[in-house]
Formats: structure tokens, sequence, C-alpha cells
């Protein structure tokens, strides 16, 4: 081109070509949107709003999608649905919807999580409970064989899990000093204070957690879980309660399984959760008895996944098919299913499922009916599949079902004396006075298997004659003649004592508690003995089980106590460990 001058030059026409190429795209936009009918853009405003929504639920980080190792929305802490609601709650909660259930509990006291930040806040304790210690020569006695039992532990198994009193050794099963944990309530209320003091200190100052080790989802729950949460309970002090809170955080991968029914190990350090390395199916009975501690963590600490993973648990066996109310003792945690065939008993691997449909319903304020209506369908199967008499005295036994339900067997595990006081209990809470006829006799039965052997003490195993014609009620196969200083008959004891005040129940103690004196008390402690059919032979087996003075001996002093209401089964439910969870409104 020319200038004016007759000069030759380009012309370059310079604009903002970003602000050009942003006013072409709206006019372009809008010149398209005048085009489209008002069906059209009545279509795309759904659309776009559809697709919001979708960008809220999937990228907020609090989204409800099961995960126990990402951020969640908390759950509102409630109570379960009752029967009818169960089936639509566990889809709806799964889906994402709303939370489990009607009533929020509101928390007001700060809290460690498991990472010692102090960002959980929960219920405060009610306040410290203070005992006074032995008031009569029974209780005495009792207290002298726990000072005697721990001064041998103290000794030579300080720190480890249990006392070999007889090498003067320890066993260790899972490292985290299981005797001075579950002793930690029952020193507590027998007012010993040293003793308690030594635990207390133990616990604060050695009591770890990040075990590269793998431990058992129930043991480690009935044992360590529940008793930091009872001390917690019992005297306010709340570095029980932050070791509860890390422990019982460590303990939640055992319920990423594929259908939420937990593994049954956990490395506490990894945590890693596995199935155990012998079966790829869980215990019944463990899966269904870790629900009373983990529901009190929320409780006290104000984070719903404790409660929340449990209580899919507990909606899930809901929702299963049984035999009249009874569970098989295997559930696999993957395909969520029992195992086929598998045996149904009130003893090992069955028994606590059904102890724990009572006492979860006592421990959320009676409000939630599913647990009450398993419980009582439960007790009725017992009652019609499970329940015989000996011949020739007609003892009353709970037996066992095996392949499926098929073929009955007349054998009844020591630990199903725990049935006597758990239907007792549930007398009292106003289920139907049938059961107490019940328990008083199939109580009867498991004293004379104590009565009946030359120690005075009980097998773990006894098998019952209930062919006409029998000499002997029952017998004892060689190798079921151990006893390991088990719990579960003065447990009922306890419970039958405190709700009828027949001391009779107390005499029967004493002389148990006199037969572990003459039988299983060494120098360095006590031990679980290997035959109890002779006394010349009892075969000591070195072992003294942390249960036995988390239990045993805690049982034998309340059940001797001057007051019998001096653990109110109106303000506590007593978990599988005989440690105290508190009984809530809802």
């Amino acid at each position: 081109m020319l200038d004016g001058l007759g000069r030759d030059y380009v012309k370059l026409n310079v604009t903002n070509e970003p602000e050009s190429r942003k006013q072409w795209t709206r006019r372009s936009l809008w010149r398209w949107w005048n085009q489209l009918s008002r069906f059209q853009r009545s279509m795309l405003y759904l659309v776009l709003f559809a697709a919001c929504l979708g960008a809220v639920y999937f990228l907020h980080p609090g989204r409800p999608d099961g995960s126990l190792d990402e951020p969640r929305e908390p759950l509102q802490l409630t109570t379960l649905v009752d029967k009818e609601g169960a089936d639509t709650a566990l889809k709806e909660h799964a889906q994402g919807g709303k939370p489990f259930i009607e009533k929020p509990i509101q928390p007001v006291f700060p809290v460690a999580d498991g990472d010692g930040n102090q960002n959980q806040v929960g219920s405060p304790p009610r306040g410290a409970v203070k005992f006074s210690g032995p008031t009569n020569d029974r209780q005495k006695a009792v207290v002298a064989a726990f000072k005697h039992a721990w001064r041998g532990y103290k000794k030579f198994a300080w720190g480890h899990d249990h006392l070999r009193p007889i090498t003067a050794s320890y066993h260790n099963w899972f490292s985290l000093g299981l005797t001075i944990v579950d002793a930690l309530d029952t020193s507590y209320i027998m007012g010993l204070s040293e003793e308690f003091s030594e635990a207390k200190d133990w616990v604060e100052k050695s009591l770890h957690f990040d075990v590269s080790k793998d431990v058992n989802l129930f043991e480690v729950t009935i044992r360590v879980l529940g008793s930091l949460l009872s001390t917690y309970h019992l005297t306010a002090d709340k570095m029980f309660l932050d070791k509860a809170v890390d422990l019982g955080t460590r303990l939640l991968p055992c319920f990423q399984s594929e259908s939420g029914v937990p593994f049954s190990d956990v490395n506490l350090a990894t945590r890693k959760a596995h199935s155990p390395k012998w079966s790829p199916d869980s215990s019944t009975s463990e899966v269904t008895t870790i629900q009373l501690e983990f529901r009190d963590l929320s409780r006290c600490t104000g984070d719903p996944r404790f409660e929340d993973s449990v209580s899919k648990v507990s909606l899930h066996v809901h929702n299963l098919p049984k035999t009249e109310g009874l569970v098989p003792i295997f559930i696999n945690a993957n395909t969520g299913q029992f195992r086929m065939y598998s045996t149904i008993t009130l003893g090992a691997r069955g028994d606590s499922y059904y102890e724990y449909l009572l006492k979860q319903w006592l421990q959320t304020g009676r409000t939630v009916d599913y647990f009450r209506d398993d419980y009582l369908e439960a007790i009725a199967g017992v009652q019609k599949l499970l329940v015989r008499r000996t011949n020739p005295n007609k003892y009353l036994f709970v037996g066992e079902l095996l392949a499926g339900g098929r073929d009955f067997k007349p054998k009844m595990d020591h630990l199903t004396c725990y049935l006597p006081g758990t239907l007792a209990l549930g007398v009292h809470s106003g289920l139907p006075k049938s059961h107490m006829r019940l328990a008083e006799e199939l109580l009867f039965t498991c004293y004379q298997t104590y009565a009946q052997q030359p120690t005075f003490l009980a097998p773990e195993i006894t098998y019952f004659n209930i062919q006409e014609g029998a000499k002997t009620d029952f017998y004892v196969k060689t190798n079921d003649a151990h006893n390991l200083l088990r719990p579960e008959f003065v447990e009922s004891l306890w419970y039958m004592y405190q709700l009828t005040g027949n001391r009779t129940y107390q005499q029967w103690g004493w002389n148990i508690f006199q037969a572990f004196e003459k039988y299983a008390k060494v120098t360095n402690g006590y031990t679980s003995l290997g035959n109890v059919r002779n006394t010349l032979n009892t075969r000591p087996r070195d072992m003294m089980e942390s249960f036995f003075l988390g239990e045993t001996l805690k049982y034998l002093y309340l059940l001797f106590s001057d007051d019998r209401h001096l653990i109110s089964l109106d303000d506590y439910v007593v978990n599988s460990e005989a440690h105290l969870m508190p009984i809530y409104d809802t």
C-alpha cells in the first residue's frame, strides 16, 4: 500500500486478540442460546443442575463412601433402628444415605484421637466411683489371693501378658501386658491402691500399641479396650480413655472387609487386617462380641466410626438366616455368610453372641428392639433344640447341634455356664419369668460339674448321658479334663445372688474358691490344671491367664460382698471379660 507521500507500507491491525476472542465467543453463545427452544433450554438447566450435584457428591472430602482410611462425614451417634427398619437403614447407609438413626448424642468432652490430637469430643465421665475395700473374711481371702497372684506376676512376668508361676517365667501372646491391663478395674474395685497405682503407672508410661504383631480383634477388644474403658468410667481419669482411643483406632482396619464383617486379626503397627491363618472364616462369637466396647468408645469420644462399624455388623448378622434364632459358629468376612453345616453351640465360638444381644439392648436403654427380639428367639431355640435332661437324675443341660442342625451332641463346654447369669439378667430387665427356671436348673448342673469331681473343679468340657438305663449323668474325656481357672460359673453365681439374694450361691462360690486355693495355688501365683479328676495327679499346666485376675477373682469378690448391689446392674452392663460399661438412655 502507498501512504499519502507515495511510500510503500504494510498495514498492521494490532488488537487485543484474547479480548476479541472472548467477545466473539460471548456473541456466538448468545446467538446459539437464542436459537434454542424453551424445552431445550429447560433440559439444559436440568443437566447442569445434575452435574453440580454429582460434583459435590464425588469431590467433597467427607463423602460417605464406606472407607475407613479417608475422612468421612461424621454420622450422628444414635441408637439403631428397630427390627422392621433394619434392612432399609443398612441399605441407605451403604449407599451413602442417612446414618444409622434418629436421636444424636451431644458430645461435650475433649478427647485425643488415635494420633494424639485433641479434636474429638465426647460425653464426660459420670465421676469417680469410690470403693471401700473388703468388708468380710471371704472378701479378704479373695483379696489375699489377688495379692499373691500379683506378687508372682510382678516379680517374674511384669509387663508381659501371662505369668508362668511354676517355672517363674512369662508367656507373651500379644505383648500388651494383658494381666496388668485386665486387672486394672479389679484392683480398683478391691480398694488395692498400691497395686492399682503400679498398674496405672505402667499403662501410662509403658503401654504402647505400635507393636508390629498380629493380635486378635475380639480378645484385645474385651480384655484391653474393655478394661481401659471400664477403668476410665470408674476413675474418671482421661488417660485411660486416650489409650482406648489409640487402640480402637488401630483396630478399625479389621472392618475393611468386603462384607463389613470384621477380619479376626490385625497388626497394630501396620494396621493390616486379615482372616485367621488357620481358616478363611471368623468365629461368630468374636465378630458379635465387640459391640459393647466400640459403642461405648464412640459415646465417650463423640467419634462415630467405632459404633458405626460394629452396628453394621450387628445389622448384617441380624438379617442372616438362622436355625430357630441359633447361629453357626463360623462366618466368612468376605462373603458375610455363615459357614454351611458348622456347629451350633452356646459354648466356644458361639457363646457370647447371645450374651451381647441382651447386653446391647440394655446398653442402649432398651431402645433397639431387634436385639431383644433376636435374643428371645434364640432362647426359645435353645429350649426347643438344645436343652436335654440326663439319666438317671434328670439334670438339665444345653447340648450342641452338628452338621448345620441335623445331629444332636450331648456335650457342654464350661463356657456355657455363663448362660444362667445372662438369663437372670434378662428376667431382671423385664423378659419372661420362665427364663429364671431355666437359669436355676442349668446353674445347678454347672455346679455338679464342679462338685462331682475329686478336686471340686470343673473340667473344660463335659459329656452327658441321655440314654435310658445310664448309671452316671455325665463323664469327662481325658483331653477335656483341664481347668483354666475360668470365670463363667462364678459369673453366673454373682448375677443369681445379686438378683435373688439366695446365699446358697455364695456358698457354692466359696466351695470353688477353696478348691482353687487347694489345687491351683502355687508358690508364685495360681496355675491352670491338666486333670481335675485326680487329686494326686492334677498335672499343673504352668499358666495363669489374665482373666483369672480380670474376671474370676473379681466375680468372687463381688459375690461375697455384704452389699450385693456393689456394682448395680441398673447402671452398668458387664462385658464378656467382666469390665463395666455404663447404660445409656438411647
